[in-house]
């Protein structure tokens, strides 16, 4: 049994990679390095099937040096120290590990001195983003290297290599142009995702001279897409989709929260409506608010595929409700501030005075007096926490904003005994 086309194609060397040109193209990082047969540890960062183990392989390849290949899911200790014990028969040579960021911290320490002194070479390949899931030593010893999603034409022409390779199709059967562009369509730029279904197409429809685009829809009309909850994409997409809210664009919304349905991921979805509704919305629209932890509550009574009409109807309502920010701005501005120094409270706030006389006492039966009595310390009494939002339409901030207003007017007192001895009005 034959292994998988994208395995028997796989390029040999940095010449037959297809895409990336800003890592293998005239005056790139690993051209250049290998030019100067200048040896580096680098990390390659990007989604699953854009080609970064094969990258770590050809530029191996490239250099005419020694290399092994360990997975960091599988490979023990044992594995690891068997590799350094090759290093020391082959020098230089290089260690390309699969899904770094599988490596846990004491496997990551182990490696860190071996790579300090140059013994071998380590090219990592991850789909998590390393600046958060490798520790700050190994980042430090390793050039971060993006490897991008490769474009519907750059997969075509991948395609079509693997038609003619003498491993690959060897010619036989062809593929109409249309079936092709089909197949990077659905792909995402996973090249590998685009030759598995290539070669399944090529044995379905081996006896046909030309495969075409309704034989390749037969195969397969599921479009490739991050579904991963642990992969960075599906972490973008939670972003993005709060994002567009706070941008109020709405069609753009509505296509991430889809993209994070279709995940099955209604924890992520639940948090991040929830949060943007107060963040960025907020006092704007406090109905729309309200709205949107009900249409959470109809989400998770319903479950998917239904949950997704309720959060719809929530993510339009808040991408053209009125946003307004002052709570989210005016609560991390306080917190900025109030952690920055030490604070002191009047006795007439405190939970239990001692030793305070009755007229310096709260004054639980005067509500007159509450919105005319100083809250904040002597030091910074006159601090203004709230930050006013003068521009926007919402009626409801415009009557907070006159509110505020006059009690700014009214003024405020520490003087406690002063109040209380004024008659209530």
């Amino acid at each position: 049994m034959q292994e998988p086309l994208a395995f028997r194609i796989r390029p040999k060397n940095l010449d037959e990679v297809v895409g990336q040109a800003h890592l293998v193209g005239p005056n790139s990082f690993l051209r250049k390095s290998l030019e100067k047969k200048a040896l580096f540890s680098f990390i390659f960062y990007g989604p699953p099937g854009t080609g970064k183990t094969t990258l770590a392989e050809a530029y191996a390849s490239s250099m005419g040096v020694h290399f092994c290949r360990l997975n960091a899911v599988t490979c023990s200790k044992k594995e690891m120290e068997v590799a350094v014990e090759e290093s020391k028969l082959w020098h230089p040579t290089i260690l390309i590990m699969d899904e770094v960021h599988r490596l846990d911290k004491t496997k990551q320490d182990f490696l860190l001195p071996y790579v300090e002194d140059g013994s071998f070479f380590l090219i990592g390949a991850t789909t998590a983003n390393p600046y958060v899931s490798l520790s700050r030593a190994i980042r430090s010893r390793c050039r971060i290297l993006e490897v991008k999603p490769l474009s519907e034409a750059e997969v075509i022409q991948g395609l079509e290599r693997a038609i003619e390779h003498p491993k690959g199709l060897h010619g036989s059967p062809k593929f109409a142009k249309k079936a092709l562009k089909y197949i990077a369509k659905l792909s995402g730029g996973d090249m590998r995702y685009a030759l598995n279904i290539l070669e399944e197409a090529a044995v379905q429809f081996s006896e046909k001279k030309e495969v075409g685009e309704d034989d390749v829809k037969e195969v397969e009309r599921v479009p490739n897409f991050a579904s991963d909850k642990d992969e960075d994409e599906h972490y973008d997409s939670v972003s993005a989709l709060q994002k567009s809210i706070r941008g109020c664009d709405v069609d753009a919304a509505l296509y991430y929260l889809a993209r994070l349905c279709s995940a099955g991921d209604l924890d992520s979805i639940k948090r991040r409506l929830l949060v943007t509704a107060y963040e960025d919305i907020g006092l704007g629209n406090p109905q729309a608010v309200m709205r949107t932890q009900l249409a959470i509550q109809a989400a998770e009574q319903l479950g998917f595929p239904e949950a997704c009409i309720p959060l719809g109807d929530a993510v339009i309502d808040l991408c053209l409700s009125p946003h307004c920010r002052v709570g989210a701005d005016s609560i991390e501005n306080t917190m900025a501030f109030a952690s920055s120094r030490p604070f002191y409270i009047q006795d007439y706030l405190k939970y239990m005075p001692v030793n305070v006389q009755e007229k310096d006492k709260y004054p639980y039966d005067r509500p007159d007096v509450w919105a005319r009595l100083q809250h904040l310390p002597d030091e910074f009494k006159d601090m203004e926490f709230f930050l006013k939002d003068d521009k926007s339409t919402s009626s409801y901030v415009k009557a907070l904003n006159a509110r505020y207003e006059e009690l700014k007017k009214q003024g405020r007192s520490s003087d406690l005994a002063g109040l209380k001895a004024k008659k209530p009005e």
